[in-house]
């Protein structure tokens, strides 16, 4: 049985600890709102240049472009988007099986995230290109990525390209998810789901013609590879908001087993306290009635 002095010494451990996960819970939350803030502000923009891309590429119908070129996958390339950091439950470890799960043989990386780049060396996988950003990622770190996976394809080195990401969805869950960048095929938006292709059956059938300068063709070429920037961009935020909201659940719930801990552990040294002194009251009394 422990002695009252370990269980206090423990209570204050404990507690340390929880002072320190209360306080990164708030630090989290913090740069939770503005992740999250970040990652819906894109959307619009999303959605609008997802309607752009529907309306130019009903005009420009035989339009071909270098990043729409479908061929055999004989070697892929994966992005995996992680983060730099660990402490946030197990959104990286859900997110790296999901990347255990490609072909070995066949398969490249390139990797954005601390995390990310440490499973591959660990698992000795093949590392093309490892990339960084930050805790609010700008377009050029985003436009990095997107233009050496863009190299990669054109060059055809790999037939296809892959992102593996943790999609956001609400405070509380947060789902790895894998997404084709390329080849494009048809026009989607940058967020979620086939709204691109509805858009573009809505464009179809509103009947209504635009006018492009130049011309169609000439937009649709300039737009694909700002439209796959963008994709990379939106990704970036929609992780960054990911890691943050599952930080700060990783770290209350942390904080609340603390708290938790604390109470078991006063009742357990007050049940030995208790203990202590009834056997001291026995020790005594029975002395007393010896002596007389």
């Amino acid at each position: 049985m422990p002695s009252t002095r370990d269980i206090r010494r423990r209570i204050k451990s404990v507690k340390n600890t929880a002072q320190i996960t209360k306080a990164m819970q708030m630090v989290a939350a913090s740069k939770m709102r503005k992740a999250q803030q970040a990652a819906l502000a894109g959307r619009p923009y999303a959605s609008l240049m997802n309607e752009v891309l529907g309306e130019v590429g009903v005009d420009a119908t035989d339009f071909s472009h270098p990043l729409m070129e479908v061929r055999e996958v004989k070697k892929r390339a994966v992005i995996i988007v992680s983060t730099d950091k660990g402490l946030c439950g197990g959104l990286n470890g859900n997110l790296l099986r999901e990347a255990a799960k490609f072909d070995t043989n066949t398969t490249v990386y390139i990797t954005a995230g601390r995390k990310a780049s440490q499973f591959i060396a660990r698992t000795k996988r093949q590392l093309s290109a490892e990339f960084t950003y930050k805790d609010a990622p700008l377009f050029s770190e985003a436009r990095a990525i997107s233009k050496f996976a863009q190299e990669l394809f054109t060059k055809g080195e790999v037939d296809q390209v892959d992102i593996l990401y943790t999609n956001f969805i609400s405070t509380l869950n947060q789902k790895p998810q894998v997404r084709q960048l390329l080849p494009i095929g048809e026009i989607k938006g940058v967020t979620a789901g086939v709204h691109g292709a509805e858009e573009s059956e809505a464009i179809k059938a509103s009947g209504v013609e635009f006018l492009f300068e130049p011309s169609a063709h000439t937009v649709l070429g300039a737009m694909l590879p700002h439209s796959l920037n963008f994709q990379v961009y939106q990704i970036l935020l929609e992780a960054k908001a990911s890691e943050h909201s599952a930080r700060m659940v990783a770290m209350k719930s942390a904080t609340d087993n603390a708290k938790q801990l604390v109470k078991d552990l006063t009742l357990e040294y007050n049940k030995i306290r208790q203990a202590t002194i009834t056997k001291e009251l026995l020790e005594i009394t029975s002395a007393a009635m010896a002596m007389s």
